[in-house]
């Protein structure tokens, strides 16, 4: 255990928990108290033109092939063949799903909703959809975008409800969040499945480690799908179900005019025959593998086979999140991965504690640096002493190498920071306080309000995070923005005239000073304005993800910032605006 002693919250959940938790539903990623999205008024019509701010140079995302073994890529997704009649058996009515509303509830969250998208048009969704560059910059962004593309939503007018949920966990998939898109996916019967549903099925089966997941739908998809991925998913369901004979037959078939020694093949057939009566002794071999695809990540990981690090390198950021969230991967190996899902949201605090608990506990992580770290967080939790709690607290910051790491640790140590008393003598103060906000715990951070100077960082966060919004005074907004830089200023400018908390012609004098074009108008802004005061919360978070399309802060530009933060305020996700405003502020 990393944590012990009466009255003190543990730390480890046990293993079986943490990894029970990873393979069902996803857990909550919010503190407790974090506001649920308003209800959404009378709908109004929406436009059906899709935004169009402007992209920067690093937002051309590594594209995450459709085809699992990497063949052919996200533009080529086929039209719908509308849905497909599997004959195999019939539910009962009462256990049937209704395209007209898709989704599921996050275990700890409401759901947003049913009418989160206002009447926007499906075709109009369906393209913001397909066109995002995910990972998003934000964490929260992110985490308000998966909560909303997870939620029960009513299938809007012009589009198929199986296809509009495949196109939610499409991007669920891209943005890392591999469980909430096979969750989404999971809401629709096979019986009306699409080729494009099937396509992310596979993949959302892959993403999660679980090539079992495959076999309701294998039949089908290779009915509809004429490529090699599903002739080998057939063979490998076979092996599964104890049938070798046939298994063997399948595999021969689609392994026909490849290579022995094709990766692909190699695991597939090691996957077939872990299956009942299965004696088929495969050993693989990565040497001259110079690409990671979703087919290779999924079955090396079912098998606990560990992937060559070089080789994520090939592939977007989103599968490193898969890795994160992979159980039948030691808890070591997952650390670095769970550390920059938790920086895009894909990881809670909580549940990074846990992986580090486990690591505590593991035999084989004996000696590592995941262990080091573990003991580390230890002592900021159990010390009796603040200064070495806080001194461990920091070195566990000061061994951070990256803006994304950095962020990472704030987040891993915010329910340890919480529990330093406030004191003006602390060190770095401000760090702390960005750490509890990384992960919403407002209620302490605002207790250090008069532990910080005026102007100072630490006064930032803590105007960002109030909750009672009182205007700031336009001289002490200045005062920050002298001390913190023209980029920290621009930036707090963005998010207090966002939330309101500046006169509208302060706003106005601070938008000129620092040359922020709050004022400006595009499509985008009229779009996320627009839904923000209808109160369209899940095309809200949409949207902000539309204008948040970078891997990096550094490319988000004030403006963007602005209206992100303001609609998101109109529509009633006041807490959101809040933590995504201090964000901003935290990793600029």
């Amino acid at each position: 255990m990393l944590l012990a002693g009466a009255g003190v919250p543990a730390l480890v959940q046990g293993q079986s928990q943490s990894q029970s938790r990873s393979q069902d539903a996803p857990e909550s990623l919010l503190p407790p108290g974090f506001d649920d999205p308003a209800p959404a008024p009378a709908p109004a019509p929406v436009a059906t033109r899709a935004a169009d701010p402007a992209r920067p140079a690093d937002t051309a995302a590594t594209p995450l092939a459709v085809d699992p073994l990497g063949n052919e890529s996200i533009a080529a997704v086929p039209e719908t063949l509308g849905p497909v009649d599997l004959t195999r058996y019939e539910l009962p009515e009462y256990a049937k799903h209704s395209l007209n509303k898709v989704g599921v509830v996050a275990w700890g969250n409401a759901p947003f909703p049913a009418k989160g998208m206002g009447s926007a048009d499906g075709r109009y969704l369906d393209t913001l959809l397909k066109r995002l560059n995910a990972p998003v910059a934000s964490r929260w962004v992110s985490i308000a975008l998966r909560r909303a593309l997870m939620s029960p939503l009513a299938t809007p007018k012009n589009i198929n409800g199986a296809d509009f949920a495949a196109s939610r966990a499409w991007v669920l998939l891209r943005m890392g969040e591999a469980n909430a898109a096979r969750a989404v996916i999971n809401d629709v019967d096979a019986a009306n499945y699409t080729t494009s549903l099937y396509q992310v099925a596979m993949q959302s089966s892959l993403a999660s480690g679980d090539p079992a997941g495959m076999c309701g739908i294998a039949d089908g998809g290779a009915k509809v799908i004429k490529d090699r991925s599903w002739a080998l998913a057939k063979a490998m369901c076979a092996g599964l179900a104890g049938k070798p004979n046939e298994a063997g037959q399948l595999l021969s078939q689609a392994r026909r005019g490849t290579s022995a020694s094709d990766i692909d093949n190699l695991l597939a057939e090691k996957v077939l025959g872990s299956g009942a009566q299965g004696r088929r002794a495969v050993t693989l071999e990565w040497q001259g593998v110079n690409a990671l695809t979703a087919w290779r990540f999924g079955l090396a990981t079912a098998m606990g086979e560990q992937v060559p690090g070089a080789l994520y390198a090939t592939a977007g950021p989103q599968v490193r999140y898969w890795q994160a969230l992979s159980p039948s991967l030691p808890p070591a190996s997952r650390a670095a991965a769970a550390e920059l899902a938790a920086s895009a949201g894909v990881f809670s605090s909580a549940g990074l504690i846990d992986l580090y608990s486990e690591i505590a506990q593991d035999p084989d992580a004996s000696g590592t640096a995941e262990e080091a770290i573990a003991r580390d967080l230890r002592t900021a939790y159990i010390d009796g002493d603040v200064a070495d709690r806080v001194a461990a607290i920091h070195k566990l910051w000061d061994q951070a190498r990256t803006p994304r790491t950095a962020y990472a640790r704030l987040i891993l140590t915010a329910r340890a920071a919480s529990w330093i008393p406030v004191s003006s003598n602390v060190d770095a103060p401000e760090k702390l306080i960005a750490s509890m906000l990384s992960a919403g715990m407002e209620g302490p951070a605002l207790e250090w309000r008069n532990a910080v100077k005026r102007g100072s960082e630490g006064w930032a966060l803590l105007t960002l995070a109030d909750t009672s919004e009182a205007s700031v005074s336009y001289g002490d907004f200045d005062v920050f923005s002298d001390v913190a830089g023209r980029r920290k200023g621009q930036l707090m400018l963005a998010g207090l005239a966002g939330l309101g908390r500046l006169e509208a012609a302060d706003a106005r004098r601070g938008a000129a000073a620092l040359d922020v074009p709050i004022g400006a108008v595009n499509s985008w802004t009229k779009a996320i304005d627009a839904a923000g005061q209808r109160g369209d919360s899940a095309l809200v978070a949409l949207l902000a993800a539309v204008g948040m399309q970078s891997r990096s802060w550094d490319y988000v530009t004030p403006e963007a910032l602005f209206h992100i933060v303001a609609a998101m305020k109109a529509a009633g996700m006041g807490n959101y605006a809040r933590m995504i405003a201090i964000e901003a502020i935290s990793r600029a």
